[in-house]
């Protein structure tokens, strides 16, 4: 793996440190447009924060697809309630998004 930029450094830092601070949240991931991850919070295993990201791009996708056909409008957020979590996934910059997995308290 190739070193990565300081800007990539940085948005590691920063999730890491919204991941550390905020009760319940377990790891974050920063995905482009085009579904590839750009960041991950530290602690989280590459082959997870990658799937995890192909996810994020996958729901981005069907949930503006909806939001196309149905007139919505832009899509704010999107969440997935489950059993033992939760995933938000919410736009960023540029088409980005940024995925958060929580635990249900």
């Amino acid at each position: 793996m190739s070193p990565m930029s300081q800007a990539a450094q940085n948005l590691n830092w920063l999730i890491t440190n919204f991941v550390e601070s905020t009760p319940g949240v377990s790891h974050t991931v920063v995905v482009s447009a085009d579904g590839l991850l750009l960041a991950m919070s530290e602690g989280f295993p590459r082959d997870r924060a990658d799937q995890l990201a192909a996810v994020a791009s996958g729901l981005t996708s069907l949930t503006a697809g909806a939001s196309r056909i149905f007139e919505g409008g832009p899509v704010n957020q999107t969440v997935v309630e489950m059993e033992r979590g939760f995933l938000f996934i919410m736009s960023i910059s540029d088409g980005s998004s940024l995925a958060v997995l929580a635990h249900p308290e």
